[in-house]
């Protein structure tokens, strides 16, 4: 594949530093990476992201965990049902339309998690991703921040 030049293609004079389109491709190759990692411990990310959120002993509604991990809710509503099925979260109560019911992390998803925390740090370990633990602790806060902003609607 030839290297764009300087004149051509979107922008006249050559590729613009566009940073959250460069975060979009940057997540893809980390979605990856994270699908393999997660899958070796029988996980999905949602569901990594479900049992980390309750692993510090709160107990939260599955509209909770959504905002908390960032999906919709109807999102959650399968995997919540899956991770009850497979006796890695359990429900507070019935649930239902109206009703909160709270769910919460047992045992066994304790030590799933616990399997798959390993391979979470080496992924994200600073030499891993090319970076020094300077330039990972600063790359997380400006990641933050801009998550911050942008989910808060004050973003352009």
């Amino acid at each position: 594949m030839r290297e764009a030049r300087p004149g051509e293609g979107a922008w006249a004079a050559g590729e613009a530093d566009l940073p959250l389109w460069e975060l979009i491709q940057t997540s893809y190759v980390v979605a990856r990476g994270f699908t393999e990692v997660f899958g070796a411990v029988g996980l999905t990310p949602i569901q990594f992201g479900v049992l980390a959120s309750l692993a510090d002993g709160d107990d939260l509604s599955q509209a909770e965990l959504a905002r908390t991990i960032m999906v919709r809710p109807q999102s959650l509503g399968e995997v919540a049902v899956s991770l009850i099925e497979r006796g890695l979260v359990e429900r507070d109560g019935p649930g239902g339309r109206g009703r909160r019911a709270a769910l919460r992390i047992t045992a066994a998803g304790r030590t799933l998690l616990e399997r798959a925390l390993p391979g979470v740090e080496a992924f994200n370990a600073p030499e891993a991703i090319g970076l020094s633990g300077k330039d990972a602790a600063e790359l997380v806060r400006m990641l933050r921040t801009v998550r911050a902003t942008l989910s808060s609607g004050d973003g352009s």
